[in-house]
């Protein structure tokens, strides 16, 4: 790579305030001195994108990301939170050009976990592993866990749990004074209150007991699987079923996936 381009690391995100899943990894890019750039697929209903956007601003500048490097294309595309999948071919057609573009001094790649959560999310990762891969970009590309339903009974749910099946773990300690400082970003978002009190306990437990980012490979292979045995969590809560997002990722496999520009040269 061209030693006069400074080193970028993107993260890609299906909502505002997913990013809890990699403050310490952002946190880490920064510290090195490299660029982070951070993109968000959807936007909030019900009149909540802009309070949403802002929030998400405000978490991302405590962390050292500029304004000008975090970009809102679900606000552009008109990708409503919670309907990702459903656009998979305009989510694609923005992410190519746009990930082609930053290749040059690309260190890596961020994007969330295979795991059942909520369908956005992985609708999110089959879309970079794909444009990733299209690019030659794979051996980039990380994903991070958020929440996910293995092995939990009912409505239950883990949090920030990597699911072995995914591959192995890259798991980097997070110092006490970080930990405290995450904690108290994970309160930064009021528009989601109702979401957080969910979440807030579960990541408090993990910052006291494990305290750990965990970052793990993604693989092609893997989209052809289901996250875990059982019922995913967003299958438990009736938003959305696996066969439907298999549907929706064989159509875009179809046709409806735009033919990835080569690279820059490197």
């Amino acid at each position: 790579m061209p030693t006069d381009q400074q080193a970028v690391a993107l993260f890609l995100f299906a909502h505002q305030d997913d990013e809890f899943g990699v403050f310490q990894t952002i946190e880490d890019c920064r510290r090195q001195g490299w660029r982070v750039v951070c993109a968000y697929l959807t936007h909030g209903a019900h009149g909540s994108a802009e309070r949403r956007n802002q929030e998400s601003r405000r978490v991302l500048a405590t962390l050292g990301v500029a304004d000008a490097d975090i970009v809102f294309a679900g606000d552009a595309l008109g990708i409503v939170d919670a309907s990702l999948p459903r656009h998979l071919a305009a989510a694609g057609a923005w992410l190519t050009p746009w990930l082609a573009s930053h290749a040059g001094g690309l260190r890596l790649l961020c994007a969330p976990a295979w795991e059942g959560g909520h369908h956005d999310h992985d609708a999110l990762h089959f879309l970079a592993v794909q444009t990733a891969a299209g690019l030659g970009l794979g051996a980039l590309l990380r994903q991070y866990a958020l929440y996910n339903a293995h092995r939990c009974p009912g409505p239950l749910f883990r949090v920030l749990s990597p699911l072995a099946a995914n591959g192995p773990v890259q798991s980097t300690p997070v110092p006490w004074r970080a930990r405290l400082r995450h904690l108290r970003l994970c309160l930064s978002y009021p528009s989601q209150r109702i979401t957080w009190i969910g979440l807030f306990p579960f990541v408090l437990a993990h910052a006291v007991l494990r305290g750990r980012q965990a970052l793990q490979p993604a693989a092609p292979a893997r989209l052809a699987q289901r996250p875990h045995p059982g019922p995913l969590y967003y299958e438990n809560r009736r938003f959305y079923t696996w066969e439907q997002l298999q549907a929706d990722m064989a159509g875009y496999l179809r046709g409806a996936a735009p033919t990835p520009p080569a690279p820059p040269a490197r």
